[in-house]
């Protein structure tokens, strides 16, 4: 079909050429210097509607229509600017002038028949459209465009009756033999919509897709066995056709023969050379009738046959790794993300998933790796900026972690929950490099976003207690956290320590006795500050009991060892 979006130039070109040639002989200045003027009009209006700027190209359209208000080209072109600012009633004035100054230019007419439409004026379109056939037998494919203004008329037969006339001069065409079926089934004329499909496969008898069309029909039309029929056919002629192995695996289900139907869905999922969408499509049915352990099983066995028949196809793995993810299977669906990865490292949420799933399984170093990884195809990422930090933080790694978070934090500054994690690991960070100061900044920083954020408050009261720095903000930071978790042995023995160290060991007991009846599985850490409590206290052989008990346990200061053998407290 003819393309009139781009027809406005040549009718702009034909009109000036048409002026030119009807110059009267001893053309006036005046009249030379208004003719000038139009043509630059038109010029600057269509330079004005290509560029988008629909007010001004309105607007000096406007007055090239008041300096010659019968050049049909203007009017069409104001017309289709009022159409571009939704201004269709103006704009159905200005199209029917073009039409009626110029009745024999298709576009014209098809420009007004499109906004007849559009105002639901669908006979007067539809009349127009006929006129426009009627001239011209080579306009027979106008006839889509009738038949498709009689559909929203919601005139079916009259459409069917416009299809024919256009398949009489153009032959079978499968988009218009397609949307003849749709309306016979809308009409619920289903043996109609089948004679249609047999059409198709006498113009095409080696498509295999036609035949399986038209066993879709025959099953809406309640013909089984005819539809068996047409997919065996569809199979001889294609074996790889998978929609026709669903649709036969679906059709022996019905008739209680679940064993073929599982041998048509293994060919069909194992088969490299059928379409992968259409698997995909199958894995989404089976996934929503899996009720039970088994079905679920079902779909995942379904999945990795997918991935084995297509091991270079980033989708089949994907699809694969969520339902690992989704049945809990954390390592093999870290691995299968992986694997999609490989073959596109460019898909952002798959590397969300290796990342979360990595950290989920506590993999440091698979965390850190893939996190480089990320960050090499993603560098703007702060998330992947923010994992590789904290894995490096968890290990020791403070500089690396420090590198890492600090980027991460500026590629997020607009995320503050995540600006307050990522503050709250560098206060982490930067103490282990004994950074103190930056620590203690950073820490309050993330204290602004979230006052009641119990990781910094415990940790930067312990690190201020171990530094025996601010031990009165360090006491109400720690004090804040014990008061929300009265039973959190951790909490309580960050608390203890801060009155340890402010010379409180009274009430320091008490909270560290606190800590270890919350909690069976107590630190050696905080079994150790029992010890050191009960030597200020002047129990002396209690405390060694309590540093050998925390030296079975593990996690205890570097003097553990000399506390016991020499039975004095070591700082």
């Amino acid at each position: 079909m003819k393309n009139p979006s781009l027809l406005w130039v040549f009718l702009f070109l034909s009109q000036f050429v048409m002026a030119q040639k009807n110059k009267p002989v001893g053309e006036t200045d005046a009249q030379k210097s208004q003719r000038y003027e139009l043509e630059s009009l038109l010029a600057d209006g269509m330079k004005y509607a290509t560029m988008e700027e629909y007010q001004r190209a309105d607007s000096v359209l406007r007055t090239a229509l008041k300096m010659s208000p019968n050049v049909p080209a203007i009017n069409y072109e104001l017309a289709r600017v009022l159409l571009k600012r939704e201004r269709l009633d103006e704009a159905a004035i200005y199209a029917q002038k073009a039409t009626q100054l110029s009745p024999d230019n298709t576009f014209y007419t098809i420009q007004l028949a499109e906004i007849y439409s559009q105002q639901r004026k669908y006979s007067k379109a539809a009349e127009l459209y006929k006129d426009i056939i009627r001239k011209d037998t080579e306009n027979a494919e106008y006839g889509l465009e009738l038949a498709a203004v009689y559909i929203l008329d919601e005139k079916y037969e009259e459409a069917l009756k416009a299809y024919d006339e256009v398949e009489k001069s153009l032959g079978i065409d499968e988009d218009l033999i397609h949307q003849k079926q749709r309306i016979y089934l809308k009409l619920d004329k289903p043996n109609k919509a089948i004679d249609e499909a047999n059409k198709l496969i006498n113009a095409e008898p080696t498509e295999a897709q036609y035949v399986v069309e038209l066993a879709q029909l025959l099953i809406m039309g309640k013909r089984p066995k005819e539809a068996q029929e047409q997919l065996e056919k569809a199979l001889k002629i294609n074996p790889d056709q998978g929609d026709a192995r669903i649709m036969l695996a679906e059709l022996f289900r019905q008739s209680g023969d679940n064993k073929a139907a599982d041998q048509q869905m293994g060919q069909m999922f194992n088969n490299p050379n059928a379409d992968i969408d259409t698997k995909m499509q199958a894995l989404v049915g089976l996934l929503r009738e899996a009720k039970d352990e088994a079905t679920r099983q079902e779909v995942l066995n379904r999945a990795a046959e997918i991935v084995k028949a297509h091991p270079k196809d980033m989708r089949a793995y994907v699809v694969y790794a969520d339902l690992l993810a989704k049945a809990d299977r954390k390592a093999e669906a870290r691995n299968a993300y992986m694997k999609a990865a490989r073959i596109n490292p460019s898909m952002y949420e798959v590397w969300g998933a290796v990342l979360q799933l990595d950290s989920d399984l506590n993999q440091l170093d698979s965390l850190i790796a893939h996190s480089e990884q990320a960050i090499e195809t993603f560098p703007n990422q702060g998330l992947f900026w923010y994992s590789n930090g904290s894995a490096h933080l968890v290990k020791k790694h403070y500089q690396q972690a420090v590198d890492a978070l600090e980027e991460a934090q500026k590629l997020t500054s607009e995320n503050k929950d995540l600006q307050g994690a990522i503050l709250a690991q560098l206060g982490d960070a930067y103490h282990g490099l004994s950074e103190y100061a930056k620590s203690d900044d950073s820490y309050e920083a993330a204290l602004k976003i979230d006052p009641k954020n119990d990781h910094v408050l415990n940790n930067y009261s312990y690190f201020l207690s171990l530094r025996k720095d601010k031990l009165g903000r360090a006491k109400e930071m720690a004090a804040s956290v014990v008061e929300r978790h009265p039973t959190n042995a951790t909490y309580l023995d960050t608390y203890a320590w801060v009155l340890y160290v402010m010379k409180d060991y009274k009430n320091a007991r008490t909270y560290l006795e606190k800590a270890i009846e919350s909690n069976n599985k107590v630190s050696g850490t905080i079994v150790e500050h029992y010890g050191d409590v009960l030597y200020q206290l002047g129990e002396k052989e209690k405390a060694v009991e309590q540093w050998k008990k925390a030296k079975s346990m593990g996690e205890n200061s570097q003097q553990i060892d000399k506390k016991i053998a020499t039975g004095q407290l070591i700082e």
